[in-house]
């Protein structure tokens, strides 16, 4: 896959794609959101792909926001599009059956956040910075942060970041419940792919399953959400990798998982 705004690469079922306009501090334009769309949709078809990483290029950003230079004209009609084509972009991710780790190495304010926000697990360096600065721009979050922030650390702290439009640290932001954990700047990358490799050893059905559970789980009532679980629950008893990890585990050995 080759795009003029993002790189990514597949290494023994680990894909990593990264944001690449560092000139631009990786800001997300309208070709940037549509290179996101496109290559999810692609991860998301190919079967030698079990974990997707998400990063920035460069040792500044993540992601620095959507294009100010292209938002600042736009007309109230357009501003909705480019909201919507944010989140298809990133639908992609949120919805993917694969994990989607972010690494956030440095910067992710605005759009940024809400790309990290998008994605499964977030591990940030103990370098990045992260918040909603829209309100200081007379707008606000309109690529899902109001709503994603919103179910992840409640009504209250997420107003409180976006009305103030404050930006937090790494440490701040893993207090508040928003990204997972806090690494050293030099280790991210290390600490995120042994994740990766970590999440790549067990039943890839059985975790996207899982995901669409849990992903569902604050739309649906109990009832709805259970009678989910119960069926999804279900379909894994119906895959080859059910089977080869239920036996592996009776034989006392390490199970071999293809994906079927």
């Amino acid at each position: 896959m080759e795009y003029k705004n993002l790189l990514v690469e597949i290494n023994n079922g680990i894909a990593v794609l990264k944001i690449n306009r560092p000139k631009a501090l990786n800001a997300l334009n309208s070709e940037t959101l549509n290179e996101i769309k496109d290559a999810g949709n692609a991860l998301q078809k190919n079967k030698d792909v079990w974990v997707v990483v998400v990063t920035g290029e460069g040792d500044k950003a993540f992601i620095a926001g959507a294009d100010i230079v292209e938002m600042k004209d736009l007309t109230a009609v357009e501003g909705m599009l480019f909201s919507q084509r944010g989140h298809d972009a990133f639908a992609t991710l949120e919805n993917m059956s694969k994990p989607v780790i972010a690494a956030v190495n440095g910067f992710a304010l605005g759009g940024g956040f809400e790309v990290a926000l998008a994605c499964d697990i977030i591990y940030a360096s103990d370098k990045a910075k992260v918040g909603f600065p829209e309100a200081t721009l007379g707008i606000f979050p309109g690529f899902g942060g109001t709503q994603r922030a919103a179910k992840l650390v409640g009504l209250a702290k997420a107003k409180e970041l976006i009305f103030t439009g404050k930006m937090i640290n790494a440490a701040e932001a893993y207090e508040m419940g928003l990204v997972n954990k806090v690494i050293p700047h030099e280790e991210l990358m290390k600490e995120v792919m042994a994740l990766a490799e970590k999440i790549k050893s067990n039943g890839p059905i059985g975790i996207g399953l899982a995901k669409e559970c849990i992903n569902k789980s604050l739309s649906l009532e109990m009832d709805s959400a259970l009678m989910l679980e119960a069926k999804d629950f279900g379909l894994c008893f119906g895959t080859k990798d059910q089977k080869e990890g239920m036996t592996a585990f009776v034989e006392k050995r390490k199970a071999t998982f293809k994906g079927e």
